[in-house]
């Protein structure tokens, strides 16, 4: 009796992302960028007439020294790596494979990288250079001010991921609410506090918006392309032409990098891990842990500053 054809490389892909979409409610980015890594994974399999649905732990291997030979950087090594390894436990566990041959695999060795962090001034001379608008701006170019005024201020305020803030639903900016309501990575909601400032500054926008006669929007931040809100692209672009307006490095701002100001400023000033945790929306602590370099610091100056015997005592 024959055997039956084992399935393509681009079927068995396709079964593991809508796994991912339906099961773990992973976003169109997330999916896109696994998406990616696996057809470079199963392009390199095929130049080796080789497949996902039979590649062993040596072929596994083989790829991985030659990501290293093709200079990728060791987190994007571990990044294809982690992918490749829950495509094959999925296959294993869906009886597609009966073994896991990524199972046995090391990945590369690499420190964990510490955040890019704006200082207090850095923060507030980005918001001033945005509030300060020229006198010959026309009635559009002063709209794009209003309105980056807004993201830079709901974004510090909150320390949403950029995704979350350019899909804020207009009525955010409606309600006279202290806390908003966030849908974040596989649609877990979670409650995040807004300041006076940021909320003063949502309504000045939408008043502005709304002087300008713009069409109306479901998004508090609309735009003409697919989404039908301003894209995080178009955004970080903004982001960076007002940091070099701002007399800073434009590559080192960027909406991350306000998002890990938000969090180590927090901490700085006497946050609990757990509660940063909560307002980034990290499924895991191991993942706030990273701003743990803030903590030690607070500890080193709380003990030089307070302990009996410290030199400054």
């Amino acid at each position: 009796m024959a055997r039956p054809k084992p399935s393509s490389d681009q079927t068995l892909i396709e079964l593991f992302l809508d796994m991912l979409a339906a099961e773990r409610g992973a976003s169109a980015n997330t999916l896109d960028a696994y998406r990616r890594d696996l057809a470079d994974f199963s392009g390199e399999l095929a130049a080796k007439k080789d497949s996902i649905a039979v590649a062993d732990s040596d072929a596994l291997r083989a790829y991985l020294t030659r990501l290293k030979h093709r200079k990728l950087a060791p987190a994007s090594v571990a990044r294809r790596l982690s992918a490749i390894r829950q495509l094959y436990r999925f296959l294993y566990a869906e009886g597609r494979r009966g073994d896991d041959p990524a199972a046995v695999l090391e990945g590369p060795k690499r420190g964990r990288s510490l955040p890019k962090v704006l200082s207090v001034k850095q923060v507030d001379d980005l918001l001033v250079q945005a509030r300060t608008a020229p006198q010959t701006e026309t009635k559009s170019e002063r709209l794009r001010s209003v309105r980056m005024t807004c993201l830079l201020e709901v974004l510090y305020a909150t320390g949403l991921r950029v995704s979350e803030l350019v899909a804020l639903p207009e009525s955010a900016a409606r309600r006279d609410q202290r806390m908003l309501v966030v849908r974040g990575k596989g649609g877990r909601e979670r409650m995040v506090p807004l300041n006076d400032t940021a909320r003063q500054t949502m309504k000045d926008y939408l008043a502005a918006r709304e002087a300008a006669k713009l069409e109306k929007s479901k998004w508090l931040f609309p735009s003409f392309g697919e989404s039908g809100h301003l894209t995080r692209q178009h955004f970080a672009r903004e982001l960076k032409a007002l940091a070099a307006a701002s007399g800073l490095k434009a590559s080192q701002v960027s909406p991350h990098v306000l998002r890990h100001a938000f969090a180590s400023h927090l901490l700085q000033n006497g946050a609990d891990l757990r509660v940063v945790q909560t307002l980034l929306g990290h499924a895991d602590i191991s993942t706030t842990q990273i701003y743990t370099h803030v903590l030690e610091e607070r500890l080193k100056s709380l003990v030089r500053d307070l302990h009996p015997l410290s030199e400054s005592a």
